[in-house]
């Protein structure tokens, strides 16, 4: 089977309300919504999301072109789902200290055992996907360091942190109920950046079991 992992869209900035920050999409992340689903709900046989209101609102304009609700499994929430402000890493890096402070939390060996369980708990909810759907294809649509860990899961890579997904970006891995796992594709940003969709296995294909 083949996992779409798919970054939320543009969220608001949330900062200074009670309890964990759950930002809503900004109106150009609306927007990136619907261009993702315009493509790829044609091409998609199941719907899972995260939790968090930035992926629901995402998946939304997918459920309703597939005409199914998603499953929402919590597990797929990202790493900071308790922190109490959401501040898109655009706008994150124009202050470089708020910035070098959040590298820090991110990468820095304090956050080790924080990084081990994320990675556990994100890879506990891939293999209940992947368990759920053989031979199909599935959007997941999550968050950037939820598609790092899987990602780097595919490949073996030790750190859980690598790259920047796009909003509404789209990397794929082939999945088989065995465990195997194999990276197709990072990144994908055609269906919102105007350019020519990939030919061969992907899009209009299908690869895994």
């Amino acid at each position: 089977m083949e996992l779409l992992l798919v970054r939320h869209a543009l969220p608001i900035r949330v900062e200074g309300g009670p309890g964990p920050a759950d930002p809503a999409l900004a109106p150009a992340g609306l927007d990136q919504a619907r261009a993702l689903a315009a493509h790829w709900a044609p091409r998609v046989d199941a719907l899972w999301t995260s939790p968090m209101r930035r992926a629901r609102e995402t998946a939304r304009p997918l459920e309703e072109a597939l005409g199914v609700a998603a499953t929402v499994d919590d597990d797929l929430a990202e790493m900071d789902r308790d922190a109490d402000a959401y501040i898109p890493l655009e706008e994150l890096r124009s202050d470089p200290a708020a910035w070098a402070e959040a590298v820090e939390a991110w990468t820095g060996p304090e956050g080790e055992a924080m990084r081990a369980a994320f990675r556990v708990r994100v890879g506990a909810a891939i293999d209940r996907v992947v368990a759920a759907h053989p031979g199909a294809r599935v959007a997941v649509v999550c968050h950037g360091g939820v598609i790092n860990a899987a990602a780097a899961d595919a490949i073996g890579l030790g750190s859980a942190l690598f790259f920047e997904p796009g909003y509404v970006s789209v990397s794929r891995v082939a999945a088989h109920r065995t465990g195997a796992r194999t990276l197709l594709s990072l990144n994908e940003t055609w269906h919102v950046d105007g350019s020519v969709a990939p030919t061969g296995p992907g899009p209009g294909g299908r690869v895994g079991a």
